[in-house]
């Protein structure tokens, strides 16, 4: 694998979502193990967070969890993992998983997903890091964000090739295999201008 040591994992925490999708996330995190490669995420025991954790984990993988203060006093907090970070915000939680993370990877999930989906393409669209980024397009889930952001191509608001940010697959394999012939990174990233 090109240099990809972690890879951070946006995902949901509703246990109320598909047994497939839950199954999919251990999969995830299982294959991470693995490949010897670190799964960096939102350190919550819920839900695709906690399948993807509890997956590496039963592999002997290694785990790194970043929850915000107010979300480890709900108790959601994931405390088996390798490494628990508590931070002071959402802001601060997300800049931590950027710093500590190869390669990211989008599986189903939501608001919340969404939101660190748009930010990490968004620096990777300004030329502000160059990691792989990859989407899980699962039963199509996410078909419908391709769609919007093919009407936002076609209206003229982006006018770089989607492809040039980031990879989909349509698979848990098809994560690694991608990572496997992903160039190395060129950009030095300085996280103050993040």
């Amino acid at each position: 694998m090109t240099n990809i040591k972690s890879i951070c994992v946006y995902c949901g925490s509703s246990n109320l979502v598909s047994d497939e999708h839950l199954a999919k996330a251990h999969q995830l995190g299982r294959l991470a193990a693995e490949n010897g490669i670190e799964i960096v995420y939102g350190g919550g025991r819920v839900g695709s967070m906690g399948r993807v954790a509890d997956g590496a984990l039963a592999h002997n993988g290694t785990v790194t969890g970043i929850i915000p203060e107010y979300l480890d006093k709900l108790e959601v907090a994931h405390k088996d993992v390798n490494e628990l970070i508590v931070v002071d915000s959402m802001h601060t939680r997300k800049m931590a998983m950027f710093e500590r993370s190869d390669a990211f990877c989008i599986l189903p999930g939501g608001l919340g997903t969404l939101d660190e989906f748009f930010e990490i393409a968004t620096w990777k669209q300004l030329g502000m890091h160059d990691k792989p980024l990859i989407i899980v397009n699962l039963e199509n889930f996410w078909t419908p964000l391709l769609d919007l952001i093919r009407h936002q191509i076609s209206a003229g608001y982006l006018r770089q090739n989607p492809a040039d940010i980031y990879s989909v697959v349509n698979n848990i394999e098809e994560v690694f295999t991608q990572l496997k012939s992903m160039p190395e990174s060129n950009i030095e990233t300085d996280i103050k201008q993040l």
